[in-house]
């Protein structure tokens, strides 16, 4: 974990990274299941009529910020395999506007998706959207919100 906190030149703090990762605990057993189970359906239906959209609704505005934070760590890791349903998930959640989002959940995202790199092309979907939601000077430097991340992107995650 330690490793994780470190990353960057201003490392997020060791005890808020270890919150991150309580609350995401308290969600992944579902979030999987819901994954899983969308995954083996393969259809085309409204996401509200999946297990995953089920999940959704079935949250508040921090128990859905620590499932987008579940499910984009899921994804940066495994985006090469498949993860259609947990890309969708991902988009339906940055969707969302008003969760709240803090400076510290940010920081976090961005440094998940420069980690996965360019092959993971969905992977500054929710980072964006959270920072859309931020007020200006919330990140050392104000994030662009749309298009595509600047080259400099690590140094705007270092804080």
């Amino acid at each position: 974990m330690a490793s994780v906190a470190g990353r960057g030149r201003a490392p997020l703090d060791t005890a808020v990274v270890q919150g991150f990762y309580d609350r995401m605990r308290a969600v992944a057993s579902a979030a999987y299941g819901a994954i899983e189970r969308d995954r083996a359906d393969d259809s085309e239906r409204p996401f509200a009529a999946t297990a995953c959209g089920r999940l959704v609704g079935s949250l508040d505005a921090a128990g859905l910020r620590a499932l987008g934070m579940w499910a984009h760590h899921w994804c940066m890791r495994f985006y090469d395999d498949d993860t259609r349903v947990g890309v969708r998930l991902v988009g339906e959640i940055a969707a969302r506007p008003g969760l709240g989002w803090t400076a510290d959940e940010v920081r976090w995202l961005l440094d998940r998706s420069h980690e996965a790199g360019p092959a993971a092309g969905h992977r500054f979907t929710l980072p964006l959207a959270a920072a859309a939601e931020l007020p200006s000077g919330a990140l050392p430097e104000d994030v662009p919100v749309v298009g595509t991340p600047p080259a400099d992107w690590r140094r705007l995650r270092a804080g």
